[in-house]
C-alpha cells in the first residue's frame, strides 16, 4: 500500500557534463534568486527614489557574502572535526561537491549588508534595517528555490510516512517513502515571501521599520525549527539530540525576530525611506571665497 502511494523520485542532479564542467539543477536554482533579487530591489529603489546605481554592489556583496557565509555556516557547525582536519580543510574551498548551510548564509548576509550600508546607506538616506526589510523578501524567494535544488540532489529529506506525498529517494538508496520536507520548506517560503511582498506593495506606509525583517526571522526560522521534527539527521552526533543542529541555530533567529517586532512598534519609524534633507547652500566662486579670507586676514592685522 505504502509503495502504491508514494512518489518514486529518481531525477539525476546534473544536467549535463562537458569535461570537467558539470551543470546541476541546484546550481542553477541556487543562482536564480539573484536574479529575482536584483528585479525586485530595483522596483524598491525606483519607488522610493534610490538611485538604482548603488544595485551593482548589493548584488556582488550579497553573491560573496551569502556563498562564503553558507559555505563556513556547513562546514563549522556540522561537520568541524572533518573540514578543520589536516586532511580535509582545503575541501572547505570546494562548495561543488555539496554542504551549505542557511544559517551560515544568514550570517554571511549580514555582514555583506553591514558593509554595503556603511559605504553607501547614510548619503543615500538608508540604513541597516530599512535594507534588511526589503532583502528579506528576496531571500524568502531565494530559499525555496534553494530547497528545490535539494529535492533535485535529494537530499535533506525527513522521517518514513505513510502519507501519500511520500518520496521514495532512490539514488540515496531508500526503499521507504520520506517526507519531502524540501517541498515543505520551499512552500513555506514561497508563501512567506508572497505575503511580505503584498505587505510591501498595499501596506508599507502603515509598517514600521524593522517590521518585514522581525516577521521574516519568525515564519522562516520557526517553519525551520518545526519541519526539524520530521527531518532525518544530516550528521552522525544529531542522533542523540533533542534538538538538532538546525533546531538550535534556529532558536536565537526567532528571539531576533520577536526583539525586532517589539523594536518596530517601540520606535515607530515609518518602514518607507525617508528623503534626506537637502539644502539649497551653494559654494562661492573662488575668486569671492579667496577675497573674503583676505579681508578677514587684515581685520585680524587692524586689531
Amino acid at each position: 500500500m505504502i509503495d502504491f502511494l508514494s512518489i518514486v523520485w529518481n531525477v539525476d542532479p546534473v544536467i549535463f557534463k562537458i569535461g570537467p564542467l558539470t551543470l546541476r539543477w541546484y546550481s542553477i536554482l541556487f543562482v536564480a534568486g539573484f536574479p529575482l533579487g536584483y528585479w525586485l530591489f530595483e522596483r524598491f529603489y525606483k519607488r522610493e527614489g534610490v538611485d538604482t546605481k548603488l544595485l551593482e554592489p548589493l548584488l556582488y556583496a550579497l553573491l560573496i557574502g551569502t556563498i562564503v557565509g553558507a559555505r563556513l555556516g556547513h562546514c563549522l557547525f556540522y561537520e568541524p572535526s572533518y573540514y578543520l582536519s589536516s586532511e580535509h580543510w582545503v575541501e572547505i574551498f570546494k562548495p561543488w561537491k555539496g554542504g551549505l548551510a542557511s544559517h551560515g548564509g544568514a550570517i554571511g548576509v549580514m555582514l555583506a549588508v553591514w558593509w554595503y550600508v556603511h559605504r553607501y546607506g547614510k548619503k543615500n538616506g538608508f540604513d541597516m534595517l530599512w535594507l534588511f526589510d526589503r532583502l528579506v523578501i528576496t531571500v524568502a524567494f531565494a530559499g525555496c528555490f534553494i530547497r528545490l535544488g535539494n529535492l533535485f540532489n535529494s537530499e535533506i529529506y525527513g522521517d518514513v510516512t505513510d502519507l501519500p506525498w511520500g518520496f521514495i529517494f532512490e539514488r540515496r538508496g531508500e526503499t521507504m517513502p520520506k517526507h519531502p520536507t524540501q517541498i515543505y520548506e520551499a512552500l513555506s517560503y514561497l508563501l512567506l515571501g508572497l505575503f511580505l511582498l503584498w505587505n510591501y506593495n498595499h501596506r508599507l506606509e502603515k509598517r514600521y521599520r524593522g517590521w518585514f525583517f522581525g516577521v521574516f526571522f519568525i515564519g522562516c526560522f520557526g517553519m525551520r525549527f518545526l519541519i526539524e521534527f520530521i527531518k532525518e539527521p544530516q550528521v552522525g552526533f544529531e542522533e542523540n539530540m533533542v534538538l538538532d543542529m538546525g533546531q538550535w541555530l534556529s532558536i536565537p533567529f526567532i528571539l531576533a525576530g520577536i526583539a525586532l517586532l517589539v523594536y518596530a512598534y517601540k520606535k515607530k519609524i515609518p518602514a518607507k525611506r525617508i528623503e534626506p534633507e537637502k539644502t539649497n547652500y551653494r559654494p562661492l566662486p573662488k575668486e569671492q571665497r579667496e577675497a573674503q579670507i583676505k579681508e578677514a586676514q587684515k581685520k585680524k592685522v587692524k586689531r
